[in-house]
């Protein structure tokens, strides 16, 4: 059973807000690295003879292993960006609705 202060911090607008903003930025996310994902099997699955391409003429690396780190890549960017936003703006949030709610 959760606490008079859990409560009343669940029904804080302030902390309702800060949970819909931060459930956005993280399915928008989410979403952006599954499409990346899946559009990259789809290419191997129906396509596999492009990602085979070399980048350049005379070149080894082909535009399968250029995909392969762009999603790596892309996924660090936004996990980084997650923490980024979740550190400098979301615990602040935090830290004042907690307060704002054990002193009333």
């Amino acid at each position: 059973m959760a606490s008079e202060l859990t409560q009343r911090i669940q029904r804080n607008p302030q902390y309702q807000h800060l949970i819909a903003t931060r459930d956005a930025l993280g399915w928008g996310l989410t979403c952006l690295v599954l499409i990346a994902y899946f559009g990259f099997l789809l290419v191997i699955a129906f396509d596999k003879a492009l990602f085979a391409l070399p980048i350049a003429a005379g070149m080894t690396t082909s535009w399968g292993i250029l995909a392969a780190i762009g999603i790596i890549l892309l996924t660090i960017v936004t996990t980084a960006m997650y923490v980024r936003k979740a550190n400098r703006d979301y615990d602040s949030m935090v830290k004042e609705i907690i307060e704002k709610e054990v002193q009333a």
